[in-house]
C-alpha cells in the first residue's frame, strides 16, 4: 500500500489518499475495537475520525427520536447504529451516526451480518455535521442506495430523500414518517440545551400522540 496524508490531522481527523480496498478492510477489523473512530472510503481515499462528544450526543438524540416515532406509530425497526456500510464494486464505505432498517425490517430480522450484495441499506441515515468530513459522505450514501438521510448541520436539520433520478433533493417531509416534517423535530432538539433527555423525549410522546394521532398541529416541547 502507498499512501500520502492530503492533510495533516484536523481535530483528531486524519485523511490518506492512494488506499486499496484490502487495506480498508483491513483496517475496519483493526479499528473494530476502537469504536472511538469512524472510517469513510470513497474509491482510494481514507478518513479517519474521532467524532467529538457533540456529535455523539446530537446523532444519540435524533436517533431517539426516530426510535420514538417507531414506538408510537407501530412501525418495525432494527437499529444499525454505526454499522459499517460498504460495497466493494461502488469502491465506498462508511459508519453513519445512527441507520434504521424500517420498511425493510422484514428482511434484516434476524441477521447478525450485513452483506449489501444481498441486503438491503438501511432506510433511514442519522449524519451530524459538527465536524465537516474531508470526503462527500451524502455522495457515498447515493451511492449505497440508502433512501433518506436526516442532516443536522449547524443547528439545522434538512431530510434528503434518493429520488428517482438517483441524486438527492431536500424534503420538507421524511420518506419514513410521511407525516413528520423537519421543523417538527427542531424544538424538541432544541430543548436539550435546557432540559434533561427523558424529559424532552416523554414530551415528544405526548406530541406524537396529540399531533399525528389526534389531528392537532401545534409541537409542545
Amino acid at each position: 500500500m502507498s499512501t500520502v496524508p492530503a492533510q495533516a490531522a484536523v481535530r483528531d481527523r486524519l485523511l490518506l489518499n492512494r488506499v486499496d480496498w484490502r487495506t480498508y478492510t483491513r483496517l475496519l477489523c483493526i479499528f473494530a475495537d476502537r469504536r472511538g473512530y469512524r472510517l469513510t472510503y470513497d474509491r482510494g481515499a481514507l478518513e479517519i475520525m474521532s467524532p467529538l462528544p457533540e456529535h455523539e450526543s446530537d446523532a444519540d438524540f435524533l436517533g431517539r427520536l426516530a426510535t420514538t416515532l417507531t414506538e408510537e406509530l407501530g412501525l418495525p425497526i432494527k437499529a444499525g447504529r454505526s454499522t459499517t456500510l460498504r460495497r466493494k464494486r461502488k469502491q465506498r464505505g462508511l459508519e453513519p451516526d445512527c441507520c434504521y432498517w424500517i420498511a425493510n425490517e422484514p428482511a434484516m430480522r434476524g441477521k447478525r451480518d450485513l452483506d449489501l450484495r444481498v441486503d438491503p441499506p438501511p432506510d433511514l441515515a442519522i449524519e451530524v455535521d459538527v465536524t465537516s468530513s474531508s470526503l462527500n459522505r451524502m455522495g457515498i450514501y447515493r451511492a449505497l442506495g440508502v433512501p433518506e438521510v436526516w442532516r443536522l448541520d449547524d443547528q439545522t436539520l434538512t431530510f434528503h430523500v434518493l429520488g428517482a433520478n438517483r441524486t438527492y433533493g431536500v424534503v420538507s417531509h421524511s420518506l419514513s414518517f410521511p407525516l413528520v416534517t423537519a421543523a417538527d423535530l427542531l424544538p424538541f432538539f432544541a430543548s436539550c440545551a435546557s432540559q434533561e433527555e427523558n424529559s424532552v423525549i416523554r414530551q415528544f410522546r405526548e406530541w406524537i400522540r396529540q399531533r399525528i394521532v389526534g389531528g392537532q398541529t401545534s409541537p409542545t416541547p
